[in-house]
């Protein structure tokens, strides 16, 4: 019979032993940047993460900070400068910063940070107004063809995702896209007071920002750039329409440079049970968000080629040069 001593002194060494392995992911103290003033993307997916990360019991605090300016460019240079080899660090990214990145000529660039994963995709859509002449997307790029001087479109920032799509529209249906005639808004709401002011011939932008005027019968959506058609959406891609865009926006995190393995290791498993918590799901329910997630080294090889894409249009379109 082993005596109480034995027992207590197990009970001892199993706790010794315990507190000498990894700390608990509970234990998780995280920073995370959010590149860009607080509202939009960035920063709702930041936020997002945080509320995640915490209610799933994967982090004890995540502290959220906002770094604004020139699309991500201030905030990636703040962060590969100041976090370097903190491996409690991240930052939330994605399409637009590869665009700003190149047209700032940023000496500091995605190479430099740690690749965690990709979190969440948002599908594109190209809408008209509803009284406008234009019915289809091959409506649209016939008069791409005829005369791409008199084709206005409206959308986020110059460089972005809305105008590298309108340059890949153009160079799809056989246009010249460095003529494409493109008018970058600040905010959602301007460009769609301008769509339906009939200021422009047509919106770029993500589904979700022109949903509710699509279904309240106010814009004509031409055509999503997913691969296939959209569960419940009844809109027609534009691959089925015989035009070859395919794109998303996406979102993403990154690490700083010169973190070790392990603590790569740490953030990257911490954010894959994010990602399968209950808690991330309802975000993206609520928020509309598609879920993207790619981690490891699919995520790194996605990352390069987004980059020489992205790079290839701007310059097509003439917004960086060769």
């Amino acid at each position: 019979m082993i005596s109480s001593h034995m027992r207590l002194f197990g009970a001892v060494v199993a706790l010794l032993l315990g507190a000498s392995g990894p700390a608990p992911a509970q234990q998780l103290e995280l920073k995370l940047m959010a590149p860009a003033a607080p509202g939009g993307g960035w920063d709702q997916t930041a936020r997002s993460m945080q509320q995640a990360l915490v209610a799933a019991g994967v982090a004890r605090s995540v502290q959220v900070t906002n770094v604004p300016g020139a699309g991500g460019s201030v905030g990636i240079a703040q962060f590969v400068n100041g976090a370097k080899g903190d491996g409690n660090q991240m930052m939330v990214n994605g399409f637009v910063m590869v665009g700003a990145l190149a047209m700032n000529k940023s000496p500091v660039t995605l190479d430099q940070v740690t690749p965690i994963a990709r979190l969440t995709e948002e599908i594109q859509v190209i809408v008209v107004p509803a009284n406008s002449p234009i019915k289809t997307a091959q409506d649209l790029a016939a008069a791409v063809k005829a005369d791409i001087a008199k084709v206005t479109f409206a959308g986020g920032s110059a460089g972005g995702v809305d105008h590298v799509m309108a340059a890949l529209f153009a160079g799809t249906v056989g246009a010249d896209a460095k003529k494409i005639n493109y008018i970058p808004f600040s905010g959602g709401g301007e460009s769609l007071a301008a769509i339906l002011g009939g200021k422009v011939t047509a919106g770029i932008s993500g589904l979700s920002e022109y949903d509710g005027q699509i279904k309240a019968g106010k814009l004509r959506a031409l055509g999503v750039t997913s691969a296939n058609r959209l569960p419940g959406v009844d809109i027609p891609t534009f691959k089925e329409q015989g035009i070859d865009l395919v794109l998303a926006n996406w979102r993403s995190v990154v690490a700083p440079p010169g973190i070790t393995p392990e603590q790569r290791k740490v953030l990257s498993d911490a954010v894959e049970k994010m990602v399968k918590s209950d808690a991330w799901k309802e975000i993206l329910k609520q928020k509309g968000w598609d879920d993207a997630y790619l981690g490891g080294d699919a995520f790194v090889d996605f990352l390069k080629k987004e980059i020489t894409r992205v790079t290839e249009v701007l310059k097509s379109v003439g917004l960086v040069k060769s």
